[in-house]
């Protein structure tokens, strides 16, 4: 292994991106040289069984039942948090306060204020040399790396217009039982923060550009769903007979907007979990004056790209993004050896050690992650007010 100092890491949280997380902290320093050794050192959850299960299964070395706790322990230098939204904001502010590097699952916070107030927090703790991040890990898939690389590098000219959807199918059923991401006291917005943020995130970064106004429409095609006895992961768990108790659905389940970025460029999005046939179908494109791309993550090895100083007539061509020089791809397999969805996670550690070791703000920032609030704000509020245009 690594002589490297040693960062020890706190998680809350151990449901689906709490196996996720913690998959990339056991591999990313397998993989990549880093400066810093990451430790699973504990992790935090309420019922005792159940955290002591996940850290045994996870590769965690103790737990803990109180988020707090974790964050007054002398052994930790950083919280991982893998909860629900309505927690986010108290322990990362508690957390930065503590001294504590954060790492926080997207969308960064339920609303704006609680968003603003943990971009304050980050603010304050960097000055102190701490260091957040958000969790936007499709920016570490390097097909849409490569898309980022490209734009930067001007292939594609001047951008025109953006179009972005975020296609799931898990609850198209009406008999589908309730999960948290269902309620909006636990998630903030159903589909729009959900995955629609991952689509805003993944649009403002490749190009470059923030989004500066909207005009929404928001739908919950099924208001009333059966209450499970287990409201984890996508879709609860337990009695879906017509006998069985039901509970009021809080969130959209489907979002579109009409966009305009800083720049000129006009955009279209779309976040659905009722899409049948859709299983994670994140998609970005981007046509410029002298280019197109386009990216879908059901075919995530994989970048279509269009120049204009190709033949009219040849249309897209496909790149597979398996080359050593390609984003991230140097330090796993063979070409033509894809990825998959966990490496964007393992680089999302590698990023934000390296960015730690350097004592460099990493990427997404919370001030990264507070735009994409107010872009999500932007939407809930014209949707709410006839799809009138909202300025974010």
């Amino acid at each position: 292994m690594t002589s490297a100092q040693p960062l020890r890491v706190g998680m809350v949280g151990y449901a689906f991106m709490g196996a996720a997380h913690s998959h990339a902290w056991r591999t990313a320093p397998r993989f990549f040289d880093l400066p810093l050794a990451p430790e699973l050192t504990a992790v935090a959850g309420r019922d005792r069984t159940g955290v002591t299960a996940a850290a045994e299964k996870l590769g965690w070395t103790s737990v803990e039942t109180d988020w707090r706790r974790l964050i007054e322990r002398d052994d930790i230098d950083l919280i991982d948090i893998c909860t629900p939204g309505d927690t986010h904001a108290e322990i990362a502010v508690a957390a930065l306060e503590a001294g504590k590097h954060v790492l926080c699952e997207k969308p960064l916070a339920n609303s704006v204020a609680e968003a603003e107030r943990m971009a304050q927090a980050a603010e304050a703790a960097f000055g102190r040399g701490i260091y957040s991040m958000c969790g936007f890990t499709y920016r570490r898939t390097p097909a849409l790396s490569l898309a980022k690389r490209m734009v930067d590098e001007g292939r594609l000219g001047t951008i025109r217009q953006v179009r972005a959807q975020y296609l799931q199918d898990w609850l198209s059923h009406a008999n589908a039982p309730m999960t948290w991401r269902l309620d909006k006291a636990k998630s903030g917005s159903g589909s729009l923060g959900d995955i629609g943020a991952h689509i805003i995130d993944a649009a403002q970064w490749v190009t470059g550009q923030n989004i500066t106004g909207v005009s929404a429409l928001l739908e919950t095609f099924v208001t009333e769903r059966p209450l499970a006895g287990d409201r984890v992961g996508l879709g609860g768990h337990g009695d879906v007979t017509e006998e069985a108790p039901r509970g009021a659905v809080t969130v959209d389940d489907a979002a579109i907007f009409s966009a305009r970025f800083a720049n000129g460029p006009i955009g279209v999005f779309e976040a659905t979990r009722y899409a049948l046939g859709r299983k994670n179908a994140m998609r970005l494109e981007l046509n410029g004056t002298k280019g197109s791309l386009a990216f879908d993550f059901e075919d995530m090895n994989v970048l279509s790209v269009y120049d204009d100083d190709d033949s009219p007539d040849a249309g897209f061509r496909r790149i597979l993004v398996t080359e050593p020089e390609h984003p991230y791809v140097g330090n796993w397999w063979p070409t033509g050896h894809g990825l998959g969805y966990e490496h964007g996670f393992t680089h999302q550690v590698v990023d934000l050690v390296n960015a730690i070791a350097g004592k460099r703000q990493p990427e997404p920032s919370f001030a990264s992650a507070l735009q994409v609030q107010r872009v999500l704000g932007a939407v809930e509020s014209s949707a709410a007010a006839s799809s009138r245009w909202q300025e974010v």
